[in-house]
């Protein structure tokens, strides 16, 4: 039913808000590179485990695996090292104001492409428009001063994480026929596979002061809870609810993360 995928979207909303806090916590000590490989990583052997536990195979056609390594690379790979790498040079509420665009970027491509399920129509652009206004409002109109002063590559890469954010629903599309799990389980493994070397000859980690507890901890709920389980209920939001719904669950996102950030 309806209210049980809305239900979703605000579980997951609330989930991914919990990741700008948790990214707070380890990224004083885990350098984003680093951060992002291990989170995958884990999420990754989670899910594989998770799909052969409940009987699913992964698909051996190549053309399904190329696939799969763009969606890792759009929705995992390099959004979350953007925000990583942001996160450390501007402010949490900055970053939670730029990071609640992708429903306006999935917006202008579905108008230039016409892709996506759902029709666009005046009531939905209305809708996108008062869903950001009211994310400025909720984290508060001082955060947006920032954007003046605030480091300007910083600021470009939490929007490009954005940009990245709508175009993976778009592309996950192809995918509607896979099990959500089976789906969850090829992309992560493919943005592992991308973010580990990428780790390994960027930051060489294992030359790294071994970190606090709690920087540990915040990586592994990462993993765990912020994408392991949050993509399992991703992708079946694509299916159910399209991009366009899907995606403006960042609004919801960044008022959670102001309350869990407080």
């Amino acid at each position: 039913t309806l209210a049980r995928e809305i239900a979703l979207l605000l579980l997951l909303s609330l989930i991914w808000g919990s990741s700008f806090t948790l990214i707070k916590v380890a990224i004083p000590s885990i350098p984003p590179f680093t951060m992002v490989a291990v989170r995958v990583t884990l999420a990754a052997g989670l899910l594989l485990l998770l799909a052969a536990v409940r009987g699913h195979s992964l698909p051996r056609h190549g053309s399904v695996w190329a696939a799969f390594v763009v969606q890792g690379m759009l929705q995992s790979a390099l959004p979350f090292t953007l925000i990583s790498w942001g996160e450390a040079l501007i402010t949490s509420g900055l970053a939670g104001v730029l990071n609640a665009t992708p429903p306006m970027f999935v917006l202008a491509i579905t108008l230039m492409t016409g892709r996506g399920r759902q029709a666009i129509n005046g009531r939905k652009i209305i809708g996108v428009g008062l869903g950001l206004a009211g994310v400025a409002l909720t984290i508060g109109l001082d955060a947006l001063s920032g954007i003046g002063t605030a480091a300007p590559v910083a600021q470009a890469a939490v929007l490009g994480a954005s940009l990245c954010y709508a175009l993976a629903p778009i592309w996950a599309q192809q995918f509607a026929k896979l099990p959500p799990i089976v789906t969850a389980a090829g992309a992560m493994s493919c943005a592992a596979i991308l973010m580990l070397p990428a780790a390994a000859m960027l930051e060489r980690p294992w030359t790294l002061a071994w970190p606090p507890a709690e920087a540990i901890t915040a990586v592994v709920a990462l993993a765990i809870v912020c994408t392991a389980l949050a993509m399992v209920i991703y992708f079946r939001l694509i299916r159910t609810l399209g991009p366009l719904g899907t995606t403006s669950g960042s609004y919801l996102r960044a008022g959670f993360a102001v309350i869990l950030g407080t």
